[in-house]
């Protein structure tokens, strides 16, 4: 990862501010992910949708190795996501809660 010194303009929090600002003027997931496909590698892409993939099982507790087993997504990268459901900014709870609120709507006759 690249690391800037303040000599060289690290402004991480101005810039992922302008980022954020970025996305949220987006007005549907279809323009979101050609956003995404646009400011992402292949690989960076991979990364993300695998652990948004494991968000929902780990908050509805299913073990690490059965999510694994599910999902071929690493034990090392589940872990992560579970510290980070745990002790992070709160970013995967706010964007799974629309998601969850949608699929009981879906489940609501």
């Amino acid at each position: 990862m690249k690391r800037r010194t303040q000599e060289h303009g690290d402004d991480t929090e101005g810039r992922l501010g302008a980022l954020a600002r970025a996305l949220a003027g987006l007005d549907d997931a279809e323009a979101v992910s050609a956003f995404l496909q646009d400011l992402c590698t292949p690989a960076e892409l991979e990364a993300m949708t695998d652990r948004w993939r494991v968000v929902p099982l780990l908050q509805q507790g299913m073990p690490y190795r059965e999510i694994h087993d599910l999902t071929q997504v690493s034990v090392t990268t589940i872990g992560r996501v579970a510290r980070t459901l745990e002790r992070g900014a709160g970013g995967y709870s706010l964007a799974s809660m629309p998601q969850a609120r949608a699929a009981c709507a879906k489940d609501t006759p």
